[in-house]
């Protein structure tokens, strides 16, 4: 699939299979891209797992400590490895969620992860911009991605996204321009430290 979507005047993509939520694994990922590639301009965040739990004394330490090395360490990991060698002009996009803004009563650690993510973004956007490095995110609102029916009952997944504003679910297409957008420099390069909201119409605060 990704040799069909590549461009004719771009280098032959590659596939890295890896734990993210491990160190060593990401600096393995990063040097390899590194060295097919010369350099790294852009960096998406995007790696996350959720697992749905009535309440919070079902979470075991075990799924806790996956949903966090997954969901956050791992953004945490690839960013170090790849700011050593990023310059001037390039930028990094951190996926969350419109969960870190207005909760999800069981997806309690998967939620915190995602607002964990916005506080990094911010953070890491007042720490890099001195290199003239930006870093935003994206909150999606709910979307039909493989998460969805492999995290909720089939009553949940049939009922997905009717929440929202709009009275549906977003597809994939539909959040990818807000990526687009803040990887351009031309068109976001007054823009570091924000998140943007594709989410249907749900008016967060933050």
């Amino acid at each position: 699939m990704l040799r069909q979507i590549k461009k004719h005047d771009a280098k032959d993509p590659i596939a890295i299979p890896a734990d993210l939520g491990y160190e060593e694994n990401c600096r393995k990922v990063v040097e390899e891209v590194v060295n097919a590639y010369g350099r790294i301009d852009i960096l998406v965040n995007n790696a996350a797992e959720q697992y749905e739990r009535s309440c919070v004394t079902d979470i075991t330490e075990e799924q806790l400590e996956r949903v966090f090395r997954t969901n956050i360490f791992s953004y945490m990991h690839v960013s170090k490895f790849v700011v050593k060698q990023m310059k001037a002009g390039g930028c990094i996009i951190n996926t969350t969620s419109v969960n870190a803004y207005r909760g999800h009563k069981t997806l309690l650690d998967y939620t915190s992860t995602k607002g964990a993510i916005v506080a990094f973004t911010r953070a890491l956007a007042l720490q890099l911009a001195d290199k003239g490095i930006r870093v935003n995110g994206v909150a999606p609102g709910p979307v039909w991605t493989p998460l969805i029916p492999a995290s909720f009952p089939e009553e949940a997944v049939a009922n997905f996204g009717k929440e929202v504003p709009m009275g549906r679910a977003g597809q994939p297409y539909e959040i990818a321009p807000s990526y687009v957008f803040l990887a351009s420099t031309p068109d976001s390069s007054y823009i570091t430290g924000q998140v943007i909201h594709p989410n249907g119409g749900t008016i967060v605060n933050g």
